[in-house]
């Protein structure tokens, strides 16, 4: 791992992305210099840190030379305001009381999410439908229905997403070396699963399956049946939490229980952190678990630095009854990009081409390999790239890749491609999680009644309300029976859940902020 690997990107990848960018001063199509002004252009931002470390301990980015750069390739001058990540919503609030907004406001989300405080439905920033079909139509066609619907407001565009075009993100994850020694295939249905832990359980594995707090990355199970307690769906006409189908919550839950029981997941499950979960993993101690599929390399080198010989795989993820499996389906959008109203129509033009610079070939290379020179060569016209392996190199490498506001950030391909470790991840996302995934009924803005109910709110986009989690797991530890959960279902509804399904449904009909997405599989 000590010896740098130089790493060659070949094909027909090299062969479009040099001739796109080998003259940015042709004014060819896709260029930089189409869509450069031709006088600088100078403009405020504030954005997020995103909790990367040389960020956060910058005394001013604006002098880091990876801004510098971008300013250069893009003939800018921009005055980024940095917010850190843990202080963000907090930090927006402040910025729009005080009125002090700067040209383009990067926000964690959509149009109408707690972050922007209101501000889009107040005016406070332009509908910008007509300044994109003109001036970014590779942004126009490429971003996804779901994600323009995410950063609009009363049928108008606000925002600019950085989308996903793949909102199927997590996997399942398996010791294939360890699936191996059982002799079995890999599972296909839950009872294949369970027989699959079992194996494992004989061959000494601590945990077959690894499992923490509040359920989170829970959803191999909870997926196969359908019923991811922060999700909603129709039924009979109305918009009720997943969690109300009493027949397969109940199996759901049965499921959880054997596990439990046979020992197949930690005996304290209900208590791991994120940190002791990542341990357990990275510690060769699971043999099967729920991650985005990014992470791949990660648990490939961790995992194969503490027991020799692993092998990790992502294999489809295992279907219920009714033939569904995978885990949710994200938001399409990650971060989004607002333009404040006070800004000349001129300017506003000026920062739309700059945004649709970010989906050039040009900008592909800059976001993933940095400088010609300095952290990538050239040799044969193909491009030689030693990826970073000591933290400061990781954040510095990230800190410029958070300047990449506007492409599709399913996964970097032209990075990945570099390494079979990536090649790998590729082939997963591209033909096994993108064939499966739990769809929803979501809702942006966020439902009010939620403000009322705090007990009754999601705790995130994967884990139930506090109310719900906590009866799963009491049933799981057999202090409750699984018979009870129709009790369950009433307790919600009389705590304020009827109020949260009226204004739910009633949404839903008038097609208020209402955004569905069916089930992959």
């Amino acid at each position: 791992m000590k010896k740098a690997l130089h790493l060659t990107l070949a094909g027909t990848l090299t062969v479009s992305l040099l001739s796109a960018c080998g003259d940015t001063n042709t004014g060819a199509p896709g260029t930089a210099a189409e869509n450069k002004p031709a006088e600088k252009l100078k403009f405020s931002m504030s954005m997020t840190t995103s909790g990367n470390k040389h960020a956060e301990k910058s005394a001013d980015v604006n002098n880091e030379k990876w801004v510098k750069k971008l300013e250069e390739l893009t003939n800018t001058d921009i005055d980024f305001r940095m917010i850190a990540l843990k202080e963000f919503d907090q930090k927006m609030s402040l910025m729009f009381a005080s009125n002090d907004i700067p040209d383009v406001v990067q926000n964690v989300g959509g149009a109408t999410t707690k972050g922007m405080s209101g501000s889009v439905e107040a005016g406070v920033f332009m509908p910008l439908d007509d300044l994109l079909k003109q001036y970014a139509p590779t942004i126009m066609k490429s971003v996804p229905k779901e994600a323009w619907q995410e950063t609009s407001f009363g049928g108008k565009i606000y925002g600019i997403p950085a989308w996903l075009s793949n909102p199927s993100r997590r996997a399942t994850f398996i010791r294939a070396d360890l699936l191996a020694k059982t002799g079995l295939p890999a599972p296909k249905t839950v009872d294949e699963f369970l027989e699959v832990m079992r194996a494992f359980k004989k061959l000494g594995v601590e945990h077959p399956y690894q499992m923490r707090e509040n359920f989170k990355y829970a959803d191999t199970i909870l997926g196969a049946f359908d019923v991811l307690p922060s999700q909603f769906e129709i039924q009979n006409d109305q918009v009720v939490p997943k969690f109300f189908d009493v027949e397969n919550m109940t199996k759901a839950l049965q499921t959880f229980k054997t596990m439990f029981d046979e020992g197949l997941i930690p005996k304290d499950f209900a208590t791991i952190s994120s940190g002791d979960y990542g341990k357990n993993i990275e510690g060769g101690k699971a043999a099967m678990w729920s991650a985005n599929a990014q992470g791949l390399s990660n648990f490939r080198n961790k995992i194969g630095a503490s027991t020799p010989g692993a092998q990790v795989e992502i294999i489809p993820s295992p279907r219920g009854p009714e033939n569904r499996g995978g885990h949710l389906l994200y938001s399409s959008i990650n971060t989004s990009y607002y333009i404040n109203s006070k800004v000349s129509k001129e300017k506003a033009i000026e920062i739309i081409k700059f945004f649709e610079w970010m989906t050039t070939p040009e900008a592909e290379i800059y976001f993933s390999f940095g400088i010609e020179g300095d952290t990538y060569t050239k040799e044969n016209g193909a491009i030689k790239f030693t990826p970073p392996t000591a933290t400061e190199a990781l954040d510095e490498d990230g800190f410029r890749g958070m300047f990449w506001f506007v492409h599709d950030t399913v996964y970097n391909k032209a990075k990945e491609e570099m390494t079979q470790n990536g090649r790998d991840m590729i082939k997963y996302m591209d033909t096994v999680i993108s064939k499966e995934g739990l769809g929803s009924v979501r809702f942006v803005p966020t439902l009010q009644a939620y403000s009322k109910y705090p007990d009754l709110t999601p705790l995130g986009d994967d884990v139930g309300p506090k109310l719900i989690i906590d009866h799963m797991t009491k049933m799981i530890y057999g202090k409750e029976p699984i018979s009870d959960w129709p009790k369950v279902i009433e307790e919600y509804k009389n705590k304020g859940g009827n109020e949260i399904l009226k204004e739910a449904t009633e949404r839903y009909k008038k097609g208020d902020g209402v955004i569905v997405s069916e089930n992959r599989s």
